[in-house]
């Protein structure tokens, strides 16, 4: 076997200090409209996502997906995931956290062994992934999913049902996937959340929600990539020894006293997330 290609996209909205090693695309996601104070299109030195064949425009909604979208079908290589400008993969903690992020190095020996690359598991002990999101969101956005999933693409929802019963799962839409089940992922993924968009539309609900809550399609989609992959998992497509978790290095500092007030006001007095932490 030659040596295997990767790209892993940064999804990025603004200029922030990426790596250097050269498996890295920094990629101006939610490019389509931006300006700069001169009124000129907004260049942050960066690939930018309403090139070639993109859905850039939808980003306020889509969040990161327009850039895995924009990589599906714009890039060529084995192997192609997506990171975010503020979290990385990564290994042992160094002093300057770019020290820390994964380097094609440390994931060669793993490239044409293991399919699937997801960052660690995030638990959430006291709740499920549909409690969570039912506290912290608006449910319906799930359920309508499901009865999407039903719809299209039936066989997947055991899977669902499963997955969501669950108090952990892979978050943050991050991952490095083979290409061929990128494509297999993406298209399965897109077909589900574009039906899901036209039926949100259609709901008076969902037209007035703030800006922060309005970013769903790109909350679903962390859920249902679990739903995606335990399919796979299930029918042996993917065997669990062709997945590979990589732990995940935050550039911030994560409001802990924030994130967990905000979680038990979600929980127990029904307050929605109104920002990130």
């Amino acid at each position: 076997m030659g040596k295997q290609e990767i790209t892993i996209i940064i999804a990025a909205h603004k200029s922030y200090q990426m790596p250097k090693d050269p498996m890295y695309l920094p990629l101006h996601v939610g490019a389509e409209g931006k300006t700069d104070a001169e009124g000129n299109p907004l260049d942050l030195g960066y690939t930018k996502d309403n090139t070639g064949d993109n859905i850039s425009i939808l980003n306020p909604s889509f969040c990161e997906l327009t850039g895995l979208y924009w990589a599906w079908k714009n890039l060529e290589a084995d192997y192609i995931g997506l990171a975010h400008y503020r979290r990385h993969f990564g290994y042992k903690k160094t002093k300057d956290l770019f020290d820390s992020v994964l380097t094609f190095e440390q994931i060669q020996p793993y490239l044409g062994k293991i399919k699937v690359f997801t960052p660690n598991k995030r638990k959430y002990y006291i709740e499920s992934l549909y409690d969570h999101y039912k506290h912290t969101h608006y449910i319906e956005q799930l359920d309508v999913t499901r009865e999407i999933i039903s719809e299209l693409y039936p066989e997947y929802v055991p899977a669902y049902d499963k997955v969501v019963k669950r108090t952990y799962g892979y978050m943050f839409n991050m991952m490095i996937l083979k290409k061929e089940y990128l494509d297999q992922y993406c298209k399965w993924l897109f077909d589900i959340l574009f039906e899901l968009k036209e039926r949100m539309e259609k709901n008076e609900k969902m037209q007035n929600l703030s800006v922060f809550q309005s970013r769903f399609y790109g909350r679903v989609s962390e859920i249902i990539f679990n739903v995606w992959l335990e399919r796979q998992l299930e029918t042996g497509e993917i065997k669990k020894e062709e997945t590979k978790e990589i732990p995940v290095i935050h550039m911030d500092d994560i409001n802990w006293w924030k994130k967990g007030t905000a979680f038990l006001k979600a929980k127990f007095i029904g307050k929605k997330y109104e920002g990130s932490f």
